[in-house]
């Protein structure tokens, strides 16, 4: 059966060694040549993929993403293989935006340039920096190296935002997030098992699924060298509060949350949470409510990019016609929630 999928999982053959290889050195020349799938996990990958590596026996490789999806595999929503490289879509936004100024009578205001590329250039510029930062506190001896490394004037101005745009602080970012305590516990509800996770500042993820252990691996990915740590009775009445939010969605206002996310995805998911419980509304009217008319496929992107299943209420987003369309715990779950929403 392996043969028949194209999967190789020979330890001793010299092409599955050399990709093995690319994919430890997460190498981005080897991009397109061949996919690697994580039995664990579900999900197949490009060799460049950033996330977590995974154990080599959990392993397989596949020369295309048609013979990853046969051989029962989804695709990767971090490094998307189903999508041109990342590279590869920035030029071609690039090259529109070129497009748009070119064949404007007169010069685009920044506004239309914000509508046509779904984020502002002061917002994109602020979310362009704190990745060069991440890229400098990973390279960079110290912080303050790595501060003015990605073109900070002075470290009190990047110190006014660094938590909000990295999620944690400098120094436990540096780290990994190994200074970081994530308390989580994995139990049960009505739409199957449900993984609530928070660190000092709040919930920082609700997932949802069938498979437990799948869970676990999402936030071992999510944070990788964070201190994740077993439920105590204290946290058991966090998960509790949150499995009401589950099973009676919209009563869970009090919930305190620590959101992590682009620019981007931040507006829209802002935009999702004034959703009213028992409403709906389409891509398209979110992408006209965060002012980026153009942007409903990255507002779809970052409906899916959502880790706080129910808080921010991403189930409460449909196609224009009405369909329930994707969702990432499964549609069975979206038309759950909403209609206990519309009971009400």
């Amino acid at each position: 059966m392996l043969a028949k999928n194209h999967a190789i999982t020979g330890r001793t053959d010299p092409t599955d060694q050399a990709r093995w290889a690319a994919v430890q050195a997460r190498d981005a020349s080897a991009d397109g040549s061949f996919y690697f799938s994580v039995k664990t996990t579900g999900v197949y990958c490009r060799p460049s993929c950033a996330a977590r590596p995974a154990r080599r026996e959990n392993v397989a490789f596949h020369p295309t993403t048609e013979a990853a999806e046969r051989a029962g595999f989804r695709p990767c929503k971090r490094c998307k293989p189903t999508q041109p490289p990342l590279a590869e879509r920035q030029a071609t936004q690039v090259a529109a935006l070129c497009r748009l100024i070119e064949t404007s009578e007169q010069p685009p205001t920044l506004e239309q340039l914000a509508d046509h590329a779904g984020v502002t250039p002061k917002a994109y510029a602020a979310a362009h920096r704190a990745g060069r930062v991440r890229g400098e506190l990973r390279a960079r001896g110290t912080v303050t190296e790595a501060i003015y490394g990605a073109g900070y004037s002075s470290s009190a101005r990047f110190y006014e935002t660094s938590t909000a745009r990295l999620g944690m602080t400098p120094s436990k970012f540096r780290a990994g997030g190994s200074d970081l305590d994530i308390r989580f516990a994995i139990g049960q509800c009505s739409l199957g098992a449900i993984l609530v996770a928070a660190t000092e500042r709040g919930v920082c993820a609700i997932l949802l699924g069938d498979d437990p252990e799948a869970l676990a691996h999402d936030l071992e990915k999510r944070f990788p060298r964070a201190r994740l740590i077993g439920a105590d009775p204290a946290f058991e009445r966090l998960v509790a509060q949150v499995v009401g939010l589950v099973e009676h969605p919209g009563r869970g206002g009090n919930l305190p949350l620590d959101i992590r996310g682009t620019a981007f995805q931040q507006r829209v998911w802002k935009a999702l949470s004034k959703i009213p419980a028992g409403k709906t509304a389409s891509y398209t009217d979110i992408a006209r409510k965060i002012g980026a008319p153009r942007a409903v496929r990255a507002v779809a992107q970052a409906c899916a990019a959502n880790a706080l299943a129910v808080a921010i209420p991403c189930h409460r987003v449909v196609r224009t016609d009405g369909d329930l369309s994707g969702y990432r715990w499964g549609v069975e779950r979206k038309r759950t929630l909403l209609d206990r929403e519309a009971a009400r």
